[in-house]
This record gives C-alpha cells, sequence and structure tokens, in this order.
C-alpha cells in the first residue's frame, strides 16, 4: 500500500471518527470543538510529516537515477573512445 492510499485511509478514518464524536459526544458543545480542533491539528501535522516523508523519499530516488544515468553515459562514451582507438589505430 502507497502513502497515498495510507493518507486516503487516514483521512477518511479522521472524518468518520470526528463524525462519531459529534453524534455520540457527552460534552459540551465547546469541548467538542476542542476535541475536534485538537483531532484535525494532529491530522494536519502527521499529513505533513508525511508529504516531508514522502518528498524526501522521490529526491534521493531522483538524484539516484540521475547519478545511474550519468554513470551510464559516461560508461557509454568511455566505450565509444575506446571503439574509435581501436579501430583507427
Amino acid at each position: 500500500m502507497n502513502n497515498s492510499n495510507k493518507m486516503l485511509w487516514f483521512v477518511a478514518g479522521a472524518s468518520i471518527g470526528a463524525t462519531l464524536a459529534i453524534l455520540f459526544a457527552p460534552q459540551s458543545g465547546e469541548e467538542t470543538r476542542r476535541f475536534l480542533g485538537e483531532q484535525a491539528r494532529k491530522g494536519r501535522d502527521k499529513l505533513a510529516d508525511a508529504s516531508r516523508g514522502a518528498y524526501g523519499k522521490s529526491r534521493d530516488l531522483f538524484d539516484r537515477g540521475r547519478d545511474l544515468a550519468d554513470e551510464a553515459a559516461d560508461m557509454m562514451e568511455e566505450g565509444m573512445d575506446r571503439a574509435r582507438r581501436t579501430f583507427q589505430g
């Protein structure tokens, strides 16, 4: 399961939980709003953390791919130089 699916399920679960909390909450409206605000902040923080983690991972993968492409290009150039020297000389 990838991060976007996990995040989708997290948001769906948070929404369902918030709805149930409102419907069955024994607290006053003010306490319920405070609780929901805290839960929303926690969810936002988790989403931000997951986004930063996903960005870092994708950046690392991009950098690794670029390095591999550079190495392959260097190897190809060396091979072409070697072949030219072989056939010219």
